[in-house]
């Protein structure tokens, strides 16, 4: 079965949008997912000049990428964070992406903590609006609380919405969760709508996320397991690499390569 294959731009944290595109493009890709994430990769923000986000939208058409989702990460239960979100939701919109990407709670962005909202009113909310603009809004498996798919698929039951749905990050789950990601799957897959191919090496906790292929995750077993349920959802691939980060460009534009070759090899990508 053949997916639809993004690159999240996180991939390229600490590089230009420019430089991110263009690596993306030139790996083979045609389909990206954009980083809007306040304090980490702000590739491309909702308060941004119509100037810069017109530029970057232009550089996006000219490579032949099409944004599928936006990686919008906020926290959605902080009363000072969900404004960003939903500003996030309008470049999503604007953007013409599919799915809105973010964790439940903070991913990145070191901040006090405020009141905080009740999580499943705010989720039924939000999904009830991205419906609205067009959009999926689709929760990563990240963090101590909500590091599983299990763990999503039991808050989603509670939710109750329609249009919230899992993104399911292959390597968070191991990081967070300290499952196995296929058998994780297999307990939330009727709820999924999005992945994040994300490659692991070394201890659970170890932050060490290389290109896809060259890790130690069953890929071959999970998209065995796509096709066998007929889940042909989008993958969006993110390489973190180690947490002293990839040495330079070139290293970030051969691992986006590499994953390219991996993915077409097994006849992934659509």
């Amino acid at each position: 079965m053949k997916h639809v294959v993004a690159v999240n731009t996180n991939t390229y944290h600490g590089f230009s949008v420019e430089e991110a595109l263009q690596g993306i493009a030139d790996a083979g890709f045609k389909y990206i997912e954009p980083a809007a994430v306040k304090g980490w990769t702000e590739h491309i923000m909702p308060d941004m000049s119509e100037e810069e986000i017109v530029k970057i939208e232009k550089r996006m058409a000219d490579l032949g990428l099409k944004p599928i989702a936006l990686s919008g990460h906020c926290s959605v239960t902080d009363k000072e964070r969900l404004p960003d979100f939903y500003a996030n939701i309008d470049l999503a919109q604007r953007l013409g992406c599919e799915f809105i990407v973010t964790s439940v709670d903070e991913a990145h962005l070191e901040k006090e903590e405020t009141d905080s909202l009740e999580l499943r009113p705010t989720l039924r909310e939000l999904g009830k609006v991205c419906k609205e603009k067009g959009l999926k809004l689709a929760l990563e498996t990240h963090g101590e609380k909500f590091g599983t798919g299990q763990s999503l698929y039991e808050l989603l039951e509670e939710v109750g919405s329609d249009n919230v749905f899992i993104n399911f990050d292959t390597a968070n789950v191991i990081m967070y969760g300290n499952v196995n990601p296929l058998e994780d799957l297999k307990t939330c897959y009727d709820k999924l709508a999005f992945i994040h191919l994300k490659d692991k090496l070394g201890e659970q906790k170890e932050w060490n996320f290389p290109a896809v292929g060259s890790g130690n995750i069953d890929f071959e077993a999970i998209f065995a397991f796509l096709k066998e349920k007929g889940l042909d959802v989008p993958l969006s691939i993110e390489i973190e690499f180690t947490s002293a980060g990839p040495k330079d460009l070139d290293e970030v534009n051969d691992a986006a390569k590499s994953s390219y070759n991996y993915l077409n090899g097994l006849g992934i990508i659509l």
